[in-house]
């Protein structure tokens, strides 16, 4: 991965490449950035500047040895650590049993999330963890002597799903690490990170992608208008992962629009057998998990652009002229007093997806929830 291919960043790019030249290259690193933000990306791509045997004043050569290596990311100083499943018999599966897979969609997807390649792989339904066999691996690897790089270098992604036992195994290796060795972990939330593990890191924040490095990036990888790109763009709100799919498969922001709006007006009005088969439809195999958590994402934002509205400030909203009319009557119901309720609501179902919640009841329960809130907010009648 070459810098250059990661979209916006560029503070933290500059930071990550001095680091290298200046030669104080932490042994310790926390990426810490939203989905989507391509702090993954950022990670591979400063492993690969510090294996460059070439390397420039602002990227990688891609041409040495090491670089077309970690393009694949087959370097064999390099280690690659990620959540994964616990197979029937209880046996404690490794990253290195779905590595192949993994460097296949990594390499289509830099972006990619890590219960997106789950799905993928067919096992949607089984809860990725990083076990205590996986530090064990990571302490029989580090035994060896580096075979060509001057660093060993692991990427640990998501180690906010590590359990308790495979992070007191490499607690003291992380903390005194062999000569030359580096950890780099990859976390969206440090809330679910031991304090241990987190105490030993240098973090590094990484924000959402701005609007006008995402906007550039669509309208060169995917050829569309600069007007659709910008629209994509305030829809993704920073996670260039999103973009992407709705760059490649279409926009569909209209249907979702409208589902929102059929959702919200049912849970207001506490239409319980309409309610009822809105969770069906959303719960239904056909949608998936990836699909339920985009559109609750999706949710998420329709609330925050209502409360822009609300308080006059439409022009942080970025409303499509699809959207304007609906907001204009929508807003009345969303405020101060119960934007955070709702925002929490959400959340905790986005949370429970991703946990393999059964979806039917978690979303009747969600819409029971919305429509106490939008009911107990009301400041004017809504006509449907």
């Amino acid at each position: 991965m070459l810098f250059k291919e990661i979209v916006g960043q560029e503070d933290i790019k500059k930071r990550l490449i001095q680091t290298v030249r200046d030669n104080r290259i932490s042994h310790a690193q926390l990426l810490l950035g939203p989905a989507g933000s391509g702090n993954l990306a950022l990670a591979f791509a400063y492993a690969q500047y510090i294996f460059c045997s070439n390397k420039g004043g602002h990227d990688s050569c891609g041409e040495c040895s090491s670089c077309l290596k970690m393009q694949k990311i087959a370097h064999p100083d390099f280690h690659f650590v990620f959540p994964v499943y616990k197979i029937k018999d209880g046996r404690e599966t490794i990253s290195d049993d779905l590595i192949a897979d993994m460097r296949e969609a990594l390499t289509q997807n830099p972006y990619l999330e890590l219960d997106e390649f789950l799905d993928n792989a067919g096992i949607e339904n089984k809860q990725a963890q990083i076990y205590v066999g996986e530090s064990a691996s990571i302490l029989r690897k580090l035994s060896f002597k580096a075979y060509e790089g001057e660093y060993r270098i692991i990427i640990i992604w998501k180690p906010e799903k590590m359990n308790v036992q495979a992070a007191n195994k490499i607690l003291k290796m992380i903390e005194e690490p062999p000569e030359r060795t580096l950890f780099i972990m990859v976390a969206e939330n440090t809330d679910l990170m031991l304090a241990t593990i987190l105490s030993r890191t240098q973090m590094v924040k990484i924000k959402k992608i701005d609007d006008a490095s995402m906007q550039k990036a669509l309208v060169e990888k995917f050829n569309l208008s600069p007007e659709n790109a910008l629209r994509i763009t305030h829809l993704a709100d920073g996670n260039f992962g999103t973009a992407m799919k709705m760059a490649a498969e279409g926009d569909d922001s209209t249907d979702n629009t409208q589902r929102f709006r059929d959702w919200m007006l049912a849970c207001y009005k506490n239409n319980i057998p309409e309610m009822l088969s809105w969770s069906e439809k959303l719960a239904s195999t056909d949608e998936g998990r990836e699909k339920q958590k985009a559109f609750l994402a999706f949710c998420q934002n329709m609330f925050r652009k209502a409360l822009m509205q609300t308080y006059s400030t439409p022009e942080l909203a970025r409303m499509t002229d699809n959207e304007r009319s609906f907001f204009l009557k929508f807003s009345t119901f969303v405020n101060g007093n119960n934007i955070m309720e709702i925002t929490a609501e959400l959340d905790t179902a986005s949370y429970h997806i991703e946990r393999n919640a059964y979806p039917k009841l978690l979303f009747f329960d969600l819409s029971l929830k919305l429509g106490v809130f939008l009911r107990a907010s009301q400041q004017v009648s809504v006509k449907a």
